[in-house]
């Protein structure tokens, strides 16, 4: 293949994770790289199911390209239709991620029929994808659809299992490469405990993130402003540069029924309403489910609640009123103080609207972008990896306020009402809150400005593909200006690369 073709345009090979929360940032991104470079070709590569659904979100004058490529779960045991984490359960999401990276044969066939440059911009867990790049001479980076603190954060810990020999003290741990961040124990979930850095999940995880360091940037869905600290963090623990790009928000049209909510949200006075979804792949025990919802009857708030069924029912299952105190669902509906939603929900446009006044939340980092970005406090209920970090990061922040940490069934109803009121209410913690909510929307709008300095992302992009069509032709002379930490450096080609 020769990608050494200065006249050609580079064609976009992107690669998202087989979940639905990674490839949305990914359609999301080749919407923004196609609005500013529409003569570029952009294909999206993935399994049949996962394509299918994605051409039934896209406009039939979409420009986006696809190629499929077989997947064949069942030889891991796995259900012969997981073509995505929707479609099993968490107990076989490790087997899941090893099956994945059957996926390279094929993958590398795909890259070995383009000409041209080539840029493949590639899922972290994906990352396995940086060996075939470099069999073809293509330029690879990775995007990550988390958070850049976050991500430096569960990095690090999983790059130090067993924690048990890391320092430690009274239940906190010291990140080895950053000695001012603690992270409590109860912030690293079982498996992350468990971990002893020879199981299954561990050292898939460890392979994907060597490849990560090996790749030659990384894309992350963030914004300058808002996490200052985290892109401070990744850039130093990544030998390559690192690219901000956010927020990369995707929405999918409203159907006739989805429609309602927004009638509904209509309805009710600005800042008002609470918005529940612990996001498409989590929920809560049965237990802090019945309290959670006790609360919310109790309380003079209205709500939208995405339930799903319980910890140890499949999340596919009708839901069962007997998981909600009696006649919950029915009282709600009558007096027209809550929705409760038992499917997908349009996140994004409840998020937006006037009438949404906090968003109770897993903290998955496209809640947590897409909430920060509508200026919308979050009450937190992390559950697993780097949601801890999120909401950790949000507290910091002054954007929010944790209810609950991992996967409880102790929860009681004043402390519900208690966190709810000190969030939405008239006191002066929901002030500030409020305040600092809207600082971060002004920052997240600033971050495509087409003109002037505000522009950091769009900046970002456009860094990107100069840092690409540079690598590719192999000049190692030219000078690079990054910001980073809001301070401009002129570094050469070795020293953004980490190669000096």
């Amino acid at each position: 293949m020769t990608n050494t073709n200065h006249i050609s345009k580079p064609h976009i090979v992107l690669f998202p994770f087989l979940a639905q929360g990674h490839i949305r940032p990914f359609l999301s991104l080749f919407s923004c790289v196609h609005r500013q470079h529409p003569d570029h070709t952009i294909t999206l590569v993935s399994t049949p199911r996962n394509i299918a659904t994605v051409r039934s979100t896209l406009p039939s004058s979409s420009s986006l390209n696809f190629h499929s490529i077989a997947f064949f779960p069942e030889s891991y045991s796995l259900p012969s239709n997981a073509e995505s984490t929707a479609d099993i359960p968490y107990a076989l999401l490790t087997t899941f991620f090893e099956a994945s990276e059957s996926l390279c044969p094929a993958f590398e066939n795909f890259i070995s029929t383009l000409t041209g440059p080539v840029y493949i911009i590639s899922d972290m867990f994906f990352a396995w994808s940086v060996e075939v790049s470099r069999k073809f001479n293509t330029f690879h980076s990775v995007f990550l659809s988390s958070g850049a603190y976050g991500t430096t954060v569960w990095s690090s810990l999983r790059l130090s299992v067993p924690l048990g020999l890391m320092p430690q003290v009274a239940d906190e741990f010291q990140l080895p490469e950053f000695p001012d961040v603690k992270i409590h124990i109860s912030q690293c979930g079982k498996n992350l405990l468990e971990a002893d850095g020879n199981c299954q999940l561990s050292t898939y995880i460890q392979r994907q993130l060597k490849f990560v360091f090996q790749s030659d940037a990384t894309l992350v869905n963030t914004v300058e402003g808002f996490e200052v600290i985290g892109l401070q963090m990744l850039r130093k623990q990544l030998p390559t540069p690192v690219f901000s790009i956010g927020p990369l928000l995707h929405s999918a049209p409203l159907s006739s029924e989805k429609s309602g909510i927004t009638e509904w949200l209509n309805t009710k006075p600005a800042a008002s309403v609470l918005y529940i979804s612990f996001g498409s792949q989590h929920t809560i025990h049965a237990r802090p489910m019945i309290e959670l919802a006790s609360a919310l009857e109790h309380m003079n708030r209205p709500f939208i609640w995405v339930i799903r069924p319980p910890i140890g029912f499949e999340t596919e299952e009708k839901f069962k009123p007997e998981w909600l105190p009696e006649g919950f669902e029915g009282k709600m509906k009558l007096g027209r103080k809550g929705l409760l939603i038992h499917e997908w929900a349009p996140q994004v446009e409840i998020l937006a609207h006037a009438a949404t006044g906090a968003f109770l939340s897993h903290c998955g980092w496209n809640s947590t972008l897409e909430s920060s970005t509508y200026g919308v406090p979050i009450i937190a209920w992390p559950l697993s990896a780097d949601q801890f970090y999120n909401s950790k990061m949000l507290e910091e922040l002054g954007l929010g306020m944790e209810l609950a940490r991992g996967v409880v069934t102790d929860l009681k109803r004043d402390w519900v009402q208690e966190v709810v009121e000190t969030v939405m209410g008239e006191n002066e913690k929901a002030k500030e809150m409020k305040m600092k909510a809207r600082e971060i929307k002004e920052v997240m709008d600033k971050a495509w400005n087409e003109e002037g300095e505000d522009g950091t992302s769009r900046k970002g992009l456009n860094d990107f593909f100069e840092f690409a069509a540079k690598k590719l032709a192999g000049d190692k002379q030219f000078s690079f200006e990054r910001k980073g930490s809001f301070e401009k450096k002129k570094i050469s080609f070795e020293e953004f690369t980490g190669k000096a």
